[in-house]
């Protein structure tokens, strides 16, 4: 499948395509927490409220891409799926924290539901009380559902954390509530085109 990444430097780009390691920091400011994953906790439907800012919605929102295009912008945490004339179905997500953010062009290379989850080495690394694998379901952290960003190590999934919402806590996936990611789900077919992005074109 090609892939092309944008403003990112050649190793960088090998090492995406390969899987092997998170795309070139952004290096963005905004809001950042300090927070670990929390496998076999299972948020109450009040926990998955989202401030007005970040609830699934429809705005204006102007792009040349094709209706069902992805476009993910990650200095605003803001997903949208592009609906023509100028308007967007807009989610609000987590995004890659400073290290382990990226832009470029990729296809969802399939789905999942409730997806199993098995960490990276570089994350038990970091946390080392993390299982090595997780089956799927509501106290996993990639939550409901599971988008798969090309060859890459990278997702659109959902999340057992909904406080992470509007925040760059990831390991360089977007993270969704639960609901969220099951309407995204539900609307994308695979091999549509997902463009990342630092902000939306002016």
């Amino acid at each position: 499948m090609f892939v092309w990444f944008m403003r990112i430097p050649i190793l960088a780009l090998i090492a995406v395509m390969t899987g092997a390691l998170p795309a070139q920091a952004q290096g963005q400011a905004g809001q950042e927490l300090s927070i670990e994953e929390q496998p076999g906790y299972e948020p109450s439907p009040d926990e998955e409220n989202l401030p007005a800012t970040y609830q699934r919605q429809l705005v204006y929102f102007r792009s040349v891409e094709p209706p069902g295009t992805i476009i993910v912008t990650t200095s605003q945490r803001f997903l949208y799926v592009i609906q023509g004339n100028n308007r967007a179905l807009r989610y609000g997500i987590g995004v890659g924290r400073e290290g382990f953010q990226w832009v470029g062009l990729l296809k969802i290379s399939r789905k999942a539901e409730w997806p199993d989850w098995t960490p990276p080495a570089e994350m038990i690394a970091r946390q080392p009380y993390l299982p090595r694998f997780m089956a799927g379901g509501p106290g996993n952290p990639l939550g409901a559902r599971a988008l798969y960003l090309g060859n890459t190590i990278y997702r659109i999934h959902g999340t057992n954390q909904p406080q992470t919402i509007g925040h760059a806590v990831s390991s360089g996936c977007f993270r969704l509530v639960n609901k969220d990611v099951i309407d995204l789900y539900d609307r994308i077919a695979v091999g549509t085109k997902v463009v990342v992005r630092q902000a939306p074109e002016l």
